[in-house]
């Protein structure tokens, strides 16, 4: 029987490159090499598509960019073709490919951006389409599709970039409806880059201005004392499993780009350090939100859970880290299944939701 063709795609132009390539190598690593052929293809940071035939370990070190085989590519969207365009010299050969695995974290690969171009490739994929990623990624629009779908958020509000010469009195309205201190995120981007906690007015300005480095949409969100934990969902609606709860133990002020990928000193501990009836609200919520964003395959849902008991949901990751270290796979190892078990799984999701 031949062997169902995996293409994993890597790297990106977002801020987050170096996750991906982190989780890019766990993913390879651990796909059932009896059950599938592997194709990878990494994205540069300025966009270029190569066919990467080297190790995970040159993905790792960087040196992948480099390697003498690499050959340029693209995904065909012609539905015929189903497969990568390679490009090597005069040489085209179409590389056909069964099912893609996006290991892209940030702008162009978690934004709907890449899940546009193989809906209309016709090839099936892992995680969220069109719609789910883009309201995922947006947090302004998460948050809206949470008001109008009955999922308790935190208070909030945003800005655009073309607003800046009102921002005495947009700092005057965050500060009468969310206080200090507050939290300021770009709206679209992960990892915790680009945030940064405000305690007065100077912090203010100056985390919009780092928040619109990243992006022309900042969001301001008030501060939550109390537990950040993090929920797995796994499935295909209405066939959905919730994780047990897991929490996060920073060694930082907040949980960080710094914390979560490269100094690796937080702490996990599943399941969270809650009562049981409060884990089972989570997850009941999780697949609330994973239900309401039109979510599929997987995805983290991160929540708070305040001192007074109240739930509040962070956001949807809808292609959430997966490093030795991540979350996502401790919580789903934690019911039962191995790393390469859940990798098996999520392939498996995106072909059965492709028919």
């Amino acid at each position: 029987m031949a062997k169902t063709k995996v293409c994993v795609i890597f790297g990106g132009m977002s801020n987050e490159h170096e996750v991906s390539l982190m989780s890019a190598k766990s993913v390879i690593d651990n796909i059932p090499t009896d059950k599938y052929d592997i194709v990878k293809v990494g994205i540069t940071k300025k966009g270029r598509w190569l066919f990467f035939p080297g190790s995970t370990d040159d993905i790792i070190n960087g040196k992948w960019q480099e390697y003498p085989d690499n050959v340029p590519c693209m995904i065909s969207p012609d539905r015929t073709t189903r497969g990568l365009i390679k490009m090597d010299g005069d040489n085209i050969s179409i590389e056909k490919i069964d099912v893609v695995f996006p290991v892209l974290h940030g702008k162009f690969g978690e934004d709907g951006t890449l899940q546009g171009l193989l809906e209309m490739s016709g090839i099936p994929y892992c995680g969220c389409g069109v719609l789910a990623s883009a309201v995922c990624m947006d947090k302004v629009h998460a948050n809206i599709t949470f008001d109008k779908r009955g999922v308790p958020h935190c208070k909030w509000d945003f800005m655009m970039d073309y607003d800046m010469p009102k921002i005495e009195e947009i700092a005057d309205r965050a500060e009468k409806n969310l206080g200090y201190p507050m939290f300021i995120k770009p709206a679209n981007s992960g990892s915790s880059v680009g945030v940064t906690k405000a305690n007065n007015r100077r912090e203010f300005k100056s985390a919009v201005a780092i928040a619109l480095t990243h992006d022309r949409e900042v969001v301001f969100e008030e501060f939550v004392e109390g537990h950040e934990v993090e929920c797995a969902v796994y499935g295909n609606c209405p066939n959905l499993t919730a994780s047990e709860v897991g929490e996060i133990g920073r060694s930082a002020e907040f949980y960080d780009y710094e914390d979560k990928y490269i100094s690796g000193t937080s702490k996990t501990y599943i399941p969270a350090n809650l009562p049981e009836e409060t884990r089972l609200e989570i997850r009941t919520l999780a697949k609330k939100a994973f239900t309401a964003c039109q979510c599929k395959g997987l995805s983290r849902c991160d929540f708070f859970v305040r001192k007074d008991g109240k739930i509040l949901i962070n956001e949807i990751n809808t292609l959430p880290g997966f490093t030795s270290i991540s979350m996502y796979p401790k919580l789903m190892q934690h019911r039962g299944m191995t790393y390469s078990e859940l990798v098996d799984g999520i392939i498996q999701l995106a072909m059965e939701g492709n028919r």
